[in-house]
């Protein structure tokens, strides 16, 4: 589904008088079916404008319509999915992916058995988070966002806390179920192959407060190779940005 974002920007109150803005002005319309990768500076109002995006913060200005309608708050059309697992420890995995729904129910049954198999975790039905490693117990919330089918996925860096391994692993698991289903996807994360190795367009926000400043197509075809010149390219392109705009770090190129 589509997202359009116009003219939105947010303040904090810290205190009884102090204002901070975090984002200002943005602008952003996301097709049906795309997939968006958003980098930028800690604190630049990433996590921020995901949040309003899913409708947890509705305490700004200007306005976010998703498939042609006002935003009035949460729902099932956005699903969410945070750097935490979030998992409930008292449900094993599949009671966690059905979550308050009923397992008894063919319906949801045989939803959550096919998202068991799509995100790799068929036999692991009745484990509990303690049981789990980083990387399966952020498969089972990736399932559970999918379960109710939203329209958008919002995705706040969800790989960040993961080895380098387990991360290159669940994003093809990502990839694998946008291939499937061209979900509309938007991840927010400050690792740079990571950017380019998963979205067909990346946006680059500004240090706060926070706003568009570029918008860079990733015509490449999947699955990417980080190693190949035309990635590489990409990548070169993204960190003169950065660079120009004095938004590099370390952290983004560590991965």
């Amino acid at each position: 589904m589509s997202v359009s974002i116009r003219s939105v920007s947010k303040t904090f109150i810290k205190g009884r008088q102090e204002e901070v803005k975090a984002l200002e002005n943005i602008n952003l319309e996301i097709k049906q079916g795309d997939f968006v990768t958003i980098i930028g500076p800690s604190g630049c109002g990433k996590s921020t404008l995901l949040k309003i995006l899913a409708g947890l913060d509705r305490q700004y200005e200007g306005s976010v319509q998703i498939g042609g309608r006002p935003l009035h708050g949460p729902g099932i059309k956005q699903g969410f999915i945070f750097q935490e697992h979030r998992l409930f420890p008292w449900l094993n995995v599949e009671k966690n992916i059905a979550a308050d729904l009923p397992l008894s129910d063919r319906e949801v049954r045989k939803k959550v058995d096919d998202l068991l198999e799509t995100v790799r975790l068929k036999g692991f039905e009745k484990a509990y988070p303690s049981e789990l490693s980083g990387g399966m117990a952020q498969r089972t919330a990736i399932a559970r966002a999918l379960l109710r089918e939203p329209d958008v996925l919002l995705l706040d860096e969800p790989f960040g806390a993961l080895d380098a391994f387990t991360r290159t692993h669940l994003q093809d698991v990502l990839l694998t179920i946008w291939e499937k289903k061209r979900t509309t996807m938007i991840l927010v994360t400050h690792d740079i192959d990571e950017s380019i190795y998963l979205g067909n367009r990346i946006l680059i926000m500004t240090q706060r407060p926070g706003t568009i400043s570029r918008s860079i197509p990733v015509d490449l075809p999947y699955p990417r190779k980080k190693s190949e010149l035309p990635f590489q390219q990409i990548r070169q392109k993204v960190m003169i940005e950065l660079e120009s705009a004095g938004l590099f770090s370390e952290k983004m190129v560590k991965g």
